[in-house]
């Protein structure tokens, strides 16, 4: 038996090594010399050596066949891949660099000769010469015989290569979100376009590297009524881009005043039809500020609207805050901790803040002082377009509505702030505030209850400050107005905001966070107790699977999520002491042991995805930011919706040969022109 074994095992050495096995079968027989032994091994090692240079040959005509297999390409036919090649390198270097196709110069002033070239010929064309004059043979010789004013490439063409690259860039991005399935929707403020206003949309999703990403996909056209645009996002997300909308887990929409409203009924036709798909708050946007933005009262759009410009007018100019630090010097005196913090936080963009309207009211009587010196220009060292814009400021604050909206506004906001902040918070402050949301709505309940008292106590402090900034308490002209063609009647201004503004405000605090933080948006946050650090701070003692069903359908085993969650929490009990917890999503992706348990895995993935969490890791700029920036680089009139995907997308990895394929299978004639 042990020799049948042994000859097996060496048939198949044999097969597999059939020279090395030819040397062990040489060994000195008893009738056999060194010398004659010797020469059996080269005669061996000979054929060896002729076996495997005959197969060499053999490989090299199959292989010599499979390239004749493939169609050979024409001299015209590299030529034109080779211009396509540069071609889209340049391409992408206008879209990188934000250079527009033609260059606007001043009509006022004298335009130099590069000028004039560049609104003669483009932008493309000026680089595809500037390469030339580089040295770039191909294109040299491709162009050489070319007329002085021809075009190396047809605006038509140019137009093609742009879609071509838009594609291909934005293809890599969602072959990224198929690979991990599970993605969420983001949508920003409307862009205005030289085709018309737009929605820039974002995507949400976890990669192969365990990275959170978010990056900007398109420009959707806006036009149409709300239902119209939500077909055409869905379409655009699945046969546009391919994505299952069974696969989104979450969306978030800013907007304010009409778009917000619109927003809403688009939210809620998706999450109607995919239900999985929870709305939340986006994590960029603080909640009071999303609550504020999405009121449909004019008043409060209006308060919205005047804060903003506000803060924009001081970023306007470095002298125009040192004016503000002045009224607030002379406002505050003797409280310099007070004069500190209103100096500090008036610096910041502090219209995104939490205490947005605590700060605004502390701040209405030095806003008010400082734009009435502005206007007055008595230094004359303002010019007319600061002074009329500091004097319609003024006029805003200075009216009695702008100033009861904004106290109601603070009070009535202020049960949400501190839940709020959490959201923004850290893992585990999120965790907290998903579990708190019960007491957040109990205390809104027991002021909607109690609306008669609360209200008077806010107006009375409304009153206070208009009296302190001289400003009279009255009823809003346009009202009183409507109401001398009704009726005769006196209408008091407590009575009247107390049933136009404080009672709406609360009734629409009250739904939004409930509608917002639906149940299965709080499942969801409530699992956050998979995150280690969370786990360590309830003592292990967590029961995510109250809530994982909630996810259930979309792990690799959910029949063993019991026992897994179980043997995660003990992984984490009972680790090293020099091992730390994990306190993020991210770092705990980041684990080498996560891997280990599929499930768990797949779930953070998943939880990751929602819009409420905040972007951490590498992840230091968003894409949002990346698209501020390109619209504050851009005027309207030079802003291209492909441009801008290159331009916002310029960490993107780019393959020039994909996009030479890409083009040559979309628009095949220009293959067989060449």
């Amino acid at each position: 038996m042990h020799n049948a074994k042994f000859l097996c095992r060496s048939e198949l050495y044999q097969e597999k090594h059939p020279v090395r096995f030819s040397f062990l079968q040489v060994s000195k027989g008893s009738g056999e010399t060194d010398e004659e032994v010797r020469k059996i091994k080269e005669r061996r090692l000979e054929s060896s050596i002729e076996q495997l240079l005959s197969k060499k040959d053999c490989d090299a005509q199959d292989d010599s066949e499979k390239a004749d297999d493939i169609p050979q390409l024409t001299p015209e036919q590299k030529d034109l891949r080779e211009f396509l090649r540069s071609s889209f390198e340049v391409m992408v270097l206008i879209g990188r660099q934000n250079f527009p196709f033609s260059c606007n110069a001043r009509e006022d002033e004298m335009r130099s000769e590069e000028e004039e070239r560049l609104l003669t010929t483009g932008n493309f064309q000026a680089l595809i010469e500037n390469r030339i004059n580089a040295g770039d043979e191909f294109l040299r010789r491709r162009f050489e015989a070319a007329a002085v004013n021809e075009e190396y490439c047809p605006a038509v063409q140019q137009r093609q290569l742009l879609e071509v690259c838009e594609r291909c860039v934005r293809e890599e991005i969602l072959q990224q979100v198929r690979e991990c399935r599970f993605f969420s929707i983001i949508t920003g403020e409307l862009v205005k376009l030289p085709e018309g206003e737009h929605l820039p949309i974002f995507l949400r999703f976890v990669d192969q590297a365990n990275s959170l990403r978010e990056e900007f996909i398109e420009f959707l056209s806006f036009e149409g009524e709300e239902v119209t645009v939500a077909e055409r996002l869905e379409t655009q997300l699945t046969k546009g881009w391919g994505l299952s909308m069974e696969h989104c887990r979450g969306q978030a929409h800013a907007g304010s005043g009409i778009l917000g409203t619109k927003m809403k009924v688009i939210a809620a036709q998706l999450k109607e039809k995919y239900p999985m798909a929870v709305i939340t708050p986006t994590s960029t946007c603080a909640l009071n500020v999303h609550l504020a933005n999405g009121m449909p009262l004019t008043g409060v759009q209006d308060v919205m609207s005047i804060l903003k410009k506000t803060n924009s007018f001081f970023k306007a100019s470095p002298l125009l805050q040192s004016e503000l630090d002045n009224a607030i010097s002379i406002l505050c005196q003797g409280n310099i901790e007070k004069e500190n913090i209103l100096k500090e936080d008036s610096r910041s963009t502090w219209t995104d803040l939490h205490n947005v309207f605590e700060m605004a009211v502390d701040l209405m009587e030095p806003l008010l002082l400082c734009m009435d010196s502005i206007h007055d220009n008595e230094d004359l060292k303002w010019n007319d377009q600061i002074t009329s814009d500091a004097y319609a400021i003024a006029e805003a604050l200075a009216d009695f509505e702008f100033i009861v909206t904004l106290v109601i506004l603070k009070n009535a906001l202020s049960f949400t702030r501190a839940f709020g902040k959490n959201l923004q918070g850290e893992t585990i402050d999120v965790f907290f505030a998903a579990n708190s949301l019960t007491a957040v709505l109990h205390s809104l309940h027991e002021v909607s209850d109690n609306l008669e008292v609360y209200h008077e106590f806010w107006f009375e402090e409304a009153v206070s400050l208009a009296t302190a900034m001289e400003i009279p308490v009255k009823v809003p002209r346009l009202f009183l107005r409507k109401q001398q063609a009704v009726e005769t009647m006196e209408i008091h201004a407590e009575s009247f905001f107390k049933e136009y503004v404080t009672l709406p405000v609360m009734e629409y605090i009250m739904q939004e966070v409930k509608d917002v933080f639906s149940e299965n948006h709080l499942k969801a946050l409530k699992c956050l107790s998979l995150v280690p650090a969370v786990m360590g701070h309830m003592r292990f003692n967590t029961s995510e699977e109250t809530h994982a069903d909630i996810y259930r359908s979309d792990l690799p085993h959910p029949d063993t999520l019991p026992a897994e969650l179980h043997c995660w929490r003990i992984k984490w009990k009972h680790r090293g002491k020099e091992v730390s917890l994990p306190c993020t999503i991210h770092k705990t992706l980041q684990h080498s042991d996560v891997k280990f348990f599929p499930n768990v895995n797949a779930f953070l993935k998943i939880l990751a995805t929602l819009p409420v969490l905040k972007l951490d890791g590498n992840h230091g700029e968003t894409a949002q930011r990346r698209l501020q920036a390109y619209l504050t680089d851009t005027a309207v009139n030079q802003r291209c919706k492909n441009l801008a995907v290159l331009n916002i997308n310029y960490h993107i990895k780019t393959d020039l040969e994909e996009m030479v394929q890409c083009y040559l299978k979309t628009y095949p004639e220009e293959s067989e022109s060449n």
